[in-house]
């Protein structure tokens, strides 16, 4: 478990706090500033329940319902059926980072102050994640628009009392997963049963995670492509900054100078300066312009999700009544305003491009992977698929397949922003499918990461055929720690366990960190 808690104050969480707390384990605390917006809000919300005034979501039946009027003493019971009513998921049970982050996210967007929760909502919210209860929430049944509706719903569920929660690996009912660790489930006043299921927070939570994922990604394959061009013989004039200056794109400038500092004071590149070599293939040469297209649009998607961390997502939400106008629903001390922040667009198309933008990473990583083992194309002192004695051996041949399968997937998942299906009787004739958008492009960046870690194996299997001449200060740590946990491959082994292994350390940051050791400006 993480040291230190994670503050949630509605303003300032960022990716790489939802990665603490979902898969870190890292406890969460809200600051008193924070629980001053959730009470006043909630006042709000208490001001307009007496007023007797029609209010949706407080006292109003939902989408195509919303013109039913709720009698006042039936109106908590509405916020248990919306909840039960709507936890109509389906298909796989999230995994426990996917909940945490969640759960985190949820609480970030509800003490922004916009929701019109009890403190005691917020409470509970913080204690389960903070003794490790998580509901059991379904995969699918998300269109982005009302948000994450059935998600959302199953995690509301616990807070209720029901549905189901994984405690210490334990699968219980709600009441006794939240009895288990001390917490108590709450009955839901006026307009909390649609405030902790209306909202982005299943979208943003894979999207936040799938951000710090492609990031490593990003990293990782400027070094696997800077080993590569150095296994091949190939040329890093293709990164000098002359050129990248007069196309000053940021992502390609930033990829050029990692391969320039990756390899800086390589004795491989130096031997050969001036060879008659005259071109590269386009995989080598055009690295820093792919990969920096690529992590441009990872950085598009980063700005979409930071604002989206700190958002008001639900519908509707909860003002003084001096910031709106007399087209708010509301009193004289507190305004309700109908809209859309739950509609996750924003969301959508940017997930969706980073999808496609980690299609054309792992492609080109694939392309230069075929360069290292295809004799065909293979420089002279590679041996064929990087085995001593191939024909006999098989090397790393089949790896390129498995490469080449999981370029294929991403390539052919689609993209689902671009897709609408009504539903709500029409009311809701058009949504935004993130939640399918970031379940793909969190599908496409665990594949590109096996990519990369397939070419960083066989860029390491290729530096161990160039003579005894030394590598760039980056490229061989990079070498270095790939060794300490896959050995060269001597003779044929399963080699499903080095693609595991090469995944798993770019996961952890263990290689970037032994790379940034000796590096001493880093991998940008």
């Amino acid at each position: 478990m993480s040291d230190h808690a994670v503050v949630v104050d509605g303003t300032s969480l960022t990716p790489a706090g939802v990665e603490r707390v979902a898969r870190e384990g890292a406890t969460v605390s809200v600051p008193e500033s924070a629980r001053q917006r959730v009470r006043a809000s909630r006042e709000r919300i208490v001001d307009i329940v007496d007023s007797g005034q029609a209010v949706y979501g407080v006292n109003t039946g939902f989408g195509e319902l919303v013109q039913e009027r709720i009698p006042g003493d039936e109106i908590e019971a509405l916020q248990h059926n919306l909840v039960r009513s709507h936890a109509a998921g389906t298909g796989r049970d999230l995994e426990q980072p996917e909940i945490r982050a969640m759960l985190v996210t949820r609480l970030n967007a509800l003490v922004a102050g916009y929701s019109g929760v009890r403190e005691r909502v917020v409470d509970l919210l913080v204690g389960m994640l903070n003794n490790g209860v998580h509901p059991v929430v379904k995969a699918k049944g998300s269109l982005g628009a009302s948000g994450d509706l059935a998600p959302l719903a199953h995690l509301a569920l616990v807070v209720i009392g029901e549905g189901e929660a994984l405690v210490d690996g334990d699968r219980l009912a709600g009441d006794e997963a939240l009895a288990r660790v001390g917490l108590e489930p709450l009955d839901l006043r006026p307009k909390e049963g649609l405030a902790l299921i209306n909202g982005t927070q299943l979208t943003v939570a894979i999207g936040a995670l799938v951000v710090r994922d492609a990031e490593r990604a990003m990293r990782m394959a400027d070094v696997a492509g800077a080993m590569t061009t150095e296994a091949t013989m190939s040329t890093t004039a293709s990164a000098h900054a002359s050129i990248q200056r007069v196309r000053p794109h940021q992502g390609q400038a930033t990829s050029a100078e990692n391969i320039r500092r990756l390899t800086r004071d390589s004795e491989i590149v130096e031997s050969h300066r001036n060879c008659d070599r005259v071109q590269d293939a386009y995989s080598i040469r055009c690295l820093p312009q792919v990969h920096g297209a690529v992590r441009d649009a990872i950085r598009h998607l980063r700005s979409a999700i930071e604002t989206e961390l700190n958002s008001a997502t639900d519908n509707p939400l909860v003002f003084p009544a001096d910031e709106a106008d007399d087209r708010a629903s509301g009193t004289d001390r507190a305004a309700v305003l109908s809209g859309g922040n739950f509609h996750g667009q924003p969301l959508a198309l940017r997930l969706d491009y980073v999808t496609s933008a980690l299609a054309n990473l792992a492609s080109i990583a694939e392309r230069r992977i075929d360069r290292l083992l295809n004799p065909n194309v293979q420089e002279p002192h590679l041996p064929p698929f990087l085995t001593a004695d191939s024909g006999l051996e098989s090397g790393y041949m089949i790896a390129q397949y498995t490469a080449a399968d999981l370029v294929s997937t991403i390539q052919t998942q689609g993209r689902p922003s671009t897709d609408s299906v009504p539903v709500s009787g029409n009311q809701e004739d058009h949504v935004s499918m993130s939640a399918q958008s970031a379940h793909v492009a969190s599908d496409a960046v665990d594949r590109t990461i096996r990519v990369v870690g397939i070419e960083l194996a066989c860029a390491a299997q290729a530096l161990d055929f160039v003579d005894d001449r030394v590598p760039g200060v980056g490229t061989r740590a990079a070498h270095r720690t790939i060794r300490d946990h896959v050995p060269h491959l001597e003779t044929d082994r399963p080699i499903h366990r080095d693609i595991e292994t090469m995944a798993d350390l770019i996961r952890s940051d263990e290689l970037l960190a032994a790379i940034e050791r000796d590096l001493d400006d880093g991998v940008a």
